[in-house]
């Protein structure tokens, strides 16, 4: 067993020396392997990633289903650790050596392909080094440009405009010196219980969770790597710093804090520019938000003008008598206004509705109206009228309710 344990220990120092610490000469690498074993029209990768980081401590496992509930995400989380089991990948590892940029990636962007993760995934444990950040922001640099090369094609719904966040859980060094310790101990007394019963399944006692030394080392290694990568793109994607200190419940009122909803980061600049200035109810409808998110970004991409005529719709002839009714709650609204014979222009209104947190239906009702009379054989001739009734529904007032 000695022998076997040494080998890797002296093979892997010179794999880490002879390892490409050249973002660019990584990224090139692993995008030419997936463009040539797929080709570009299959690198179909999710519309919104959270790329999730945290301290030793921080509760990454435990929140991280939280996190995708707050954002939607139905999808398995990425675990990093989880994804690296090739043998080279083991073998790095049992040497404790991280493995290497270049395979990490290369597995990472193979996995995102996989068609569960379409609508939007959390990545656990990437990046961690400053060559993974770099790696990151050509990711995303590749990303836009798939977009923008499929735009206006019939491929263009499997190519959206990537959204980036950056979640980042953060314990101090103490207090994650101290859950540390406190998970070691459980899991070897754990352990120790099952032996004593003679059955059961034995958990993994790391090194790491016993020695309060080594303890201090792995959250100093989280400091110097993966906290300072994450830093560094606070300037470029969505940030979320996230207290974890305190108690489950305060932790994830956090998180609700940190996602609360913000159109101008989930919105493209152009769009929440032009909808901003229809207001936002109370209670948002988060059903099914990426895909409304979605249409809203085509509607600008593709039919601007068509959406600027229902927004100034919206604002001038409907947001005044909303406005009226907001006592009750419930607005219902007759118009016979051209625009609405349009289909296309009918999504967009309940669409923008939505997004604002209103609940609209629409129901056309047809009128046969006399326009003339034929004087010899006294038929009368009659045009259709079409009467569209939108009905919005939205929180009544706080007053109201309070009587």
């Amino acid at each position: 067993m000695s022998e076997a344990i040494a080998k890797p220990s002296t093979v892997a120092p010179v794999a880490a020396d002879l390892e490409i610490k050249d973002a660019q000469l990584i990224f090139s690498a692993v995008w030419s392997d997936l463009v040539e074993k797929h080709g570009r029209d299959r690198l179909r990768f999710p519309r919104e990633f959270i790329w999730l980081g945290g301290a030793p401590g921080a509760g990454k496992g435990t929140n991280t289903p939280f996190v995708a509930e707050a954002r939607d995400i139905t999808a398995p989380p990425i675990v990093i650790s989880s994804l690296l089991t090739s043998p080279h990948a083991v073998a790095i590892k049992n040497a404790g050596q991280m493995v290497g940029d270049r395979e990490v990636l290369g597995l990472l962007l193979e996995e995102l392909l996989d068609p569960k993760y379409h609508d939007g995934v959390i990545v656990d444990g990437f990046p961690r080094t400053k060559p993974q950040v770099e790696c990151l922001k050509l990711f995303y640099h590749e990303m836009l440009g798939l977009h923008a090369e499929y735009r206006g094609t019939s491929l263009a719904r499997e190519f959206r405009k990537p959204m980036f966040r950056i979640v980042l859980l953060f314990v101090s060094e103490d207090v994650s010196v101290q859950r540390q310790l406190k998970r070691g101990h459980e899991i070897r007394e754990r352990n120790r219980q099952t032996r004593e019963s003679g059955g059961g399944e034995l958990f993994e006692e790391r090194a790491t969770d016993l020695d309060p030394q080594l303890c201090r080392q792995r959250y100093k290694t989280f400091k110097d790597t993966t906290f300072d990568a994450l830093q560094s793109l606070r300037q470029i994607f969505h940030f979320h710093f996230v207290d974890a200190e305190g108690p489950l419940p305060e932790v994830q009122q956090n998180i609700i804090r940190e996602f609360a909803y913000q159109s101008s980061l989930e919105l493209g600049a152009e769009v929440f520019d032009l909808i901003q200035n229809i207001p936002v109810a109370t209670q948002l409808a988060m059903h099914a938000r990426q895909e409304l998110v979605g249409r809203l970004e085509e509607y600008e991409e593709d039919s601007k003008e068509l959406f600027c005529k229902v927004l100034k719709f919206v604002e001038l002839k409907m947001v005044p008598i909303v406005r009226a009714h907001a006592m009750s709650g419930r607005a219902q609204i007759n118009s016979e206004d051209a625009l609405l014979d349009d289909p296309l222009a009918l999504r967009m209104l309940i669409d923008v509705l939505s997004e604002r947190g209103f609940h609209a239906t629409v129901d056309i009702h047809r009128v046969d109206v006399p326009e003339r009379i034929n004087p010899e054989t006294w038929e009368i001739y009659c045009r259709t009228k079409k009467v569209y009734r939108i009905d919005v529904r939205y929180p009544p007032s706080d007053i109201r309710r309070g009587h």
